[in-house]
């Protein structure tokens, strides 16, 4: 309950605007000459949704697992994940919470982002492990892949991807936005790298990087952070809406120029 007591403190920060709100990505995305598409999928005897986009190459490319925001697969996720196609990898996003809405609809089917916020706060670890693994294993069958795979996750989403990092073998790297760090002892399971993103406005999460640093050190893993000065919490979609602030806008730059260099890093050639 007390988790949950946080996640829901920062819907004031969001529910001024309705899910179906964002224009400017919806319009980016259908300008992107890139193919989308919507897949169905099997997790633990269940249908599982998600949203891939692919990227304009003429090899074998690497996949990406993205985990999305506490406000679920919205169009910002499957802007973002097309963005990542942009630059070269496979992205899938599954929508988890597929099979959870009315009539057994998943993120679309919800009447507001509170109700999305309050289904995704209580999903069970199980599940979302489960869910990611489902998006993972297909996304990594698919003939445009060439087997190597990395999570990166925002905001909810972005503690998902670290705790991930501690269950999936075989990751290429994790990318953290902005995500709570999972219990020490699960750190000690994590044989990728990780890279963290935080916002210097963000003290409830970049508080916790220093004490981060030193257990994931302690253990030997690699863990790279940078907190962005004068960038808020969600800075990777709040730094490209069209009323971004600057320290928002400036920190979205430097991220994903970081990101997109660490990913070309580690993909293999």
């Amino acid at each position: 309950m007390k988790r949950m007591r946080v996640l829901l403190g920062l819907l004031p920060l969001f529910l001024a605007a309705p899910l179906g709100a964002q224009q400017w990505a919806q319009a980016r995305l259908a300008h992107s000459p890139r193919h989308r598409e919507f897949v169905r999928l099997h997790a633990g005897g269940r249908e599982l949704t998600a949203f891939v986009a692919y990227p304009q190459a003429a090899g074998k490319r690497p996949v990406i697992v993205m985990v999305h925001e506490i406000f679920g697969l919205s169009p910002w996720a499957e802007e973002m994940a097309d963005e990542l196609a942009g630059a070269g990898y496979v992205t899938i996003v599954p929508d988890l919470l597929s099979g959870m809405g009315p009539q057994g609809g998943g993120t679309p089917s919800f009447p507001n982002q509170t109700a999305v916020s309050r289904a995704i706060s209580r999903l069970p670890p199980a599940r979302i492990e489960a869910d990611l693994n489902a998006a993972a294993d297909w996304a990594l069958r698919q003939p445009a892949a060439n087997g190597q795979l990395f999570v990166a996750g925002f905001c909810w989403g972005g503690g998902q991807s670290f705790r991930f990092a501690t269950e999936r073998k075989g990751l290429a790297a994790a990318f953290v936005f902005y995500g709570v760090p999972p219990p020490p002892a699960a750190m000690a399971r994590i044989t990728a790298p990780v890279f963290g993103f935080y916002a210097g406005l963000d003290a409830r999460i970049s508080l916790t990087v220093p004490a981060t640093r030193q257990q994931m050190a302690k253990l030997g893993k690699t863990y790279r952070a940078v907190v962005y000065t004068g960038a808020g919490h969600g800075f990777m979609r709040a730094g490209e809406q069209p009323e971004a602030t600057p320290g928002n806008a400036k920190a979205r730059a430097a991220a994903w120029a970081r990101m997109t260099r660490l990913l070309r890093q580690y993909s293999r050639r």
